[in-house]
């Protein structure tokens, strides 16, 4: 499952361009699969037959986008203007080495030299506006040979497995939870269940609702990654969650108020089995629960993470164990739920 995610990681795809992702997916889960259709917002919609019919209709969401750029203008020297796809820190964009376009070239975000800084500016990290992409090109028509205007760009960043247990990437929110549902599907599963990949929701949880709608389940469980605060400095109360100690189960973020019997439940079937997890300590973020839970009537959801530090960065670091623990809880909620053994 970690090479599945190695896999996926590098994949690009941002909000809106996840077809490569999409693809791949789609090639991965074929042999395991009774139904896959893509709907007109590209969300990716699986249907697995499992030994026995659900009680109660199941769903599981993993979105496929990531974090970005896209461009907006070509300077007369060649750089590019760019925008950002999602929310990202000017402090990870500096300097960095990005690809960009369908071409996937390669660039780097430039920055102006230290030296050339004046002392107040310094001590500041750059404004987004001031930064652009330099791919190499001397003029603006030799740029435009390589990219045009809506093209994305992407962290050129590899995976790498380092320390005790931690891996570090770009993507990793969420392919994470891509990983964890493909692995679920080319298993075998006690119950029918159904799984979307879907689009958009790195800008404002995009586009998931139609699939939500179009699914209509009991129970939806967002899989996602989550920010892991846990750094020096933090107090504990912020540190929202931490490597190593497990999923992170949420019971409210800032789309969301969790179902209280479903939290509840999750948390005493990670007991029954032994399965490690935390609690998400901050009301902070957000991610697809925030429609999924107010379509087709209403859908009981509840989200499970994978803790992630430095997310939305060319170095997103979570530990491996800790993405097998949100495998375990997430297939075991699967089960019950769909046996109807929640309420």
């Amino acid at each position: 499952m970690t090479e599945l995610m190695k896999t996926l990681c590098t994949l690009c795809g941002t909000s809106g361009r996840e077809d490569e992702v999409r693809n791949y997916i789609i090639n991965e889960i074929k042999p395991f699969a009774d139904k896959i259709t893509v709907d007109p917002m590209g969300n990716l919609i699986v249907f697995k037959k499992g030994k026995n019919p659900a009680k109660k209709k199941v769903m599981l969401d993993a979105h496929m986008d990531e974090v970005g750029f896209i461009i907006t203008s070509i300077n007369n020297d060649g750089t590019l203007l760019f925008d950002c796809v999602g929310g990202i820190n000017a402090a990870v964009m500096t300097g960095i080495p990005v690809i960009v376009g369908e071409k996937k070239i390669h660039g780097v975000i430039g920055v102006v030299p230290v030296h050339l800084l004046s002392a107040s500016q310094k001590g500041e990290y750059p404004d987004k506006k001031s930064l652009v992409i330099d791919i190499g090109a001397s003029s603006k028509e030799e740029a435009e040979k390589f990219v045009t205007l809506g093209d994305c760009a992407y962290f050129d960043s590899a995976f790498v497995k380092f320390g005790n247990g931690f891996i570090k990437s770009k993507a990793i929110d969420d392919r994470a939870g891509c990983a964890i549902l493909i692995e679920m599907i080319k298993k075998e599963q006690p119950f029918d269940l159904y799984f979307t990949f879907s689009t958009g929701e790195e800008v404002g949880l995009g586009m998931v609702d139609t699939a939500a709608y179009t699914v209509a389940p009991d129970y939806a469980i967002v899989v996602e990654s989550t920010t892991a605060a846990d750094l020096a400095g933090v107090e504990d109360g912020k540190k929202v969650c931490c490597l190593g100690k497990g999923a992170a189960i949420s019971f409210m973020d800032r789309r969301t108020i969790y179902n209280k019997n479903l939290y509840n439940f999750a948390l005493d079937l990670a007991k029954k089995n032994n399965i490690k997890v935390q609690l998400k300590t901050m009301v902070a973020g957000g991610n697809n629960a925030g429609h999924i839970h107010k379509v087709a009537g209403g859908i009981k959801t509840l989200a499970v993470s994978v803790p992630c530090r430095y997310l939305h960065s060319p170095s997103c670091v979570i530990k491996e164990e800790d993405f097998y623990s949100s495998y375990e809880i997430i297939t075991a909620l699967a089960k019950e739920l769909a046996d109807d053994k929640a309420d």
